[in-house]
């Protein structure tokens, strides 16, 4: 599950075209010579990150984001300066920051930010502020200083957390990482980056979305742009205001489905449906829980009771996180049992290899069909005609 938008200011984009074709917003476009004097700036200040000196950061200008992300363990880190706008003594910098953790990330991440700098004079420039860009989400030091903790398949990084409710979430992804392990294959980097913000609009920010399409969403996996397929920068996003509200269970169950999505990133794409995706994350989330279909699928359940069984499988568009909640429950209900009825219909092997050859897909028409045929011998209505059966039969 990733996030997706946020929605730019309209009112900016008019102002900007209104004025003057030679001048743009913040300022004139900067000549060469200004362009390359902020990218010296901004390389002395990612060889300072790097190299963990806080003298040399702060002689870039302001040391604020430095104090709050100098106990991560950056690999790398640089900025990539698109364009600028200077107005004399003041200048604003659009930038592609490229950044990765250090024994965890095979490619980095790349985000945009916008920074404004200030001289005096015909001095060098400073760094005043460092944002995130205006499409852009949060990086986790934007919100505050960020406290580190590894584990030995995992490092969880948090703001605004106690050392000893990261430690419990590195315990957590720990079991995840090798349950996933068994259950899909070891083709993966089998750890995992975990960030807990702290809170739920924290949550948002680092992804770019309104607050309201994750309440009640405990976490999220995202594949940071700008990483190739293969080689994803992939982040669990903890809600912990939802997820302070889970037993030990249901905590694991779901550090485990979301340490699924980062193992299995490299065959999921497009052609892969969520019902899929999303099911079959759950299915390795509740491997070995002991839970009953009863237990883990109650709203399927309700309907079944109620004489309303589904009568196809989830479409992507139930799993949508701002819609009904009792409509996205069952969507990935219904996603684990069609997962389910695979591993126990046709065996976990059979799962595993489905799910590997819709994947290897590039486009949604005719993947799932093809892969129902070369892998389960089956049809599409074949195939829904025994879940919706498997459904009655297991919450009947």
């Amino acid at each position: 599950m990733a996030g997706r938008r946020r929605v730019s200011g309209s009112s900016v984009v008019v102002l900007c075209l209104l004025l003057v074709s030679l001048v743009a917003c913040g300022g004139r476009p900067a000549g060469d010579g200004v362009r390359a004097d902020v990218q010296r700036v901004l390389d002395r200040r990612a060889a300072a990150v790097l190299d963990h000196d806080e003298s040399a950061y702060r002689a870039t200008g302001t040391a604020t984001q430095y104090a709050r992300l100098r106990a991560v363990p950056f690999a790398d880190w640089s900025y990539r300066v698109t364009a600028v706008h200077d107005d004399g003594d003041t200048a604003t910098a659009d930038a592609e920051l490229r950044y990765r953790v250090r024994g965890y990330d095979k490619a980095p991440v790349t985000v945009g930010r916008t920074l404004r700098l200030t001289r005096d004079g015909s001095g060098p420039w400073r760094v005043a502020s460092d944002r995130p860009a205006q499409k852009a989400g949060d990086q986790l030091w934007d919100q505050g200083a960020v406290a580190v903790v590894r584990g030995e398949h995992s490092i969880v990084m948090g703001v605004g957390q106690s050392t000893e409710r990261l430690r419990s979430f590195a315990g957590l992804a720990d079991r995840a990482v090798p349950a996933v392990s068994q259950a899909w294959g070891t083709d993966w980097a089998r750890h995992v980056v975990v960030l807990v913000p702290k809170s739920l609009d924290g949550m948002a920010e680092l992804l770019g979305s309104p607050a309201s399409s994750y309440r009640g969403i405990a976490a999220v996996t995202t594949g940071e742009t700008g990483a190739p397929a293969k080689a994803p920068a992939d982040r669990v996003i903890v809600n912990p205001d939802a997820y302070s509200m889970l037993g030990p269970l249901g905590k694991q169950v779901v550090l485990t489905h979301e340490t699924t999505h980062v193992a299995t990133r490299a065959h999921t794409n497009a052609a892969t449906p969520l019902w899929l995706s999303e099911g079959y994350a759950d299915w390795i989330g509740y491997l070995g829980s002991g839970r009953t279909p009863a237990q883990a699928a109650p709203e399927l359940g309700r309907a079944v009771a109620q004489g309303d069984p589904p009568a196809a499988l989830p479409t992507d568009r139930d799993f949508g996180f701002g819609g009904d909640a009792t409509r996205l429950a069952k969507a990935y209900e219904g996603g684990w049992m069609a997962c389910r009825m695979i591993a126990d219909r046709w065996g976990e092997v059979r799962l595993r290899e489905f799910y590997r050859a819709v994947g290897a897909h590039k486009e949604r028409a005719g993947a799932v069909e093809g892969a129902l045929k070369d892998v389960l011998q089956t049809t599409p209505a074949d195939f829904t005609a025994q879940w919706r059966a498997y459904v009655r039969a297991q919450l009947g």
